[in-house]
């Protein structure tokens, strides 16, 4: 009986610690998507309003929204996604060498 019960408590500190690794991560990717918004980016907030990053100030934590014209402060951590750029912008460098290969850029966005 007692193999059964440290076999329990085994497998309970494995869940616990995968879950909080997985937690940590979390939230190390959405802080390092929060650090890198610029203004342009499209985002949405925790109560579901899409905006455009108007302004980011990183000392008070807070970030500038223009919504239709109107331009709302939220905290920083109010934004929950950050949306992925409409137009990936490619690097002239890289551009003129798939031109001078021949391909065309519909087929290297697919």
């Amino acid at each position: 009986m007692g193999y059964q019960m440290i076999i329990m408590f085994v497998v309970m500190a494995g869940l616990i610690f995968y879950m909080n690794r997985t937690q940590k991560k979390q939230a190390e990717k959405r802080m390092e998507s929060l650090n890198k918004l610029q203004k342009g980016y499209e985002v949405i907030t925790i109560g579901g309003l899409y905006g455009t990053v108007d302004e980011v100030d990183t000392e008070k934590r807070t970030v500038v929204l223009d919504v239709d014209g109107v331009y709302l402060t939220f905290e920083l951590t109010a934004i929950k996604t950050v949306l992925p750029q409409a137009e990936a912008e490619v690097d002239p460098e890289a551009k003129v060498a798939i031109e001078a290969a021949g391909v065309e850029e519909s087929a290297i966005e697919e």
